[in-house]
């Protein structure tokens, strides 16, 4: 299952990962000499409940298992809505970054849920910070700049 969100604008998802996962899948069953039916599909956005609902048509052809090529947020939502099928997460997301170019993204936020960026000059000392301080410069600062760069 395909996510047209940021998991495709980030080129970790998408159409064409999915098909690159898929033939994976096809190729790796045919050297076992199992047979294997794999599918693909894609959904808008696999965040929100509306587009989730495109996924009962899938989910009534009866797989074994459902990928999802998404952020965590996609199989959750999918689970929640299908909670008997075996709906697993394909992509590892480890952070809600920004892009600085084409294909080199960086962290910028962790979700903690207690945003202070207001108060450190519109950067998140949480996750742009190498030990997450927020009460000042720590001991290993030399004229102002961080000793980790």
């Amino acid at each position: 299952m395909d996510c047209r969100g940021c998991v495709t604008v980030c080129n970790a998802g998408g159409a064409k990962e999915v098909g690159i996962l898929a033939s994976l899948l096809r190729l790796d069953a045919q050297k076992a000499g199992k047979e294997l039916k794999v599918d693909e599909f894609t959904l808008e956005r696999q965040c929100d409940p509306e587009y989730i609902a495109e996924l009962s048509e899938q989910v009534e052809k009866n797989y074994d298992a459902i990928l999802s090529k998404a952020c965590s947020v996609g199989p959750q939502f999918s689970t929640r809505r299908h909670p008997k099928e075996k709906i697993y997460p394909s992509l590892n997301a480890c952070f809600i970054g920004g892009a600085l170019a084409h294909g080199i993204w960086a962290d910028h936020c962790q979700a903690c849920g207690n945003c202070v960026i207001h108060k450190f000059g519109g950067m998140c000392p949480i996750t742009r910070c190498s030990k997450s301080l927020m009460n000042g410069p720590c001991g290993g600062s030399s004229n102002g700049v961080c000793e980790i760069s």
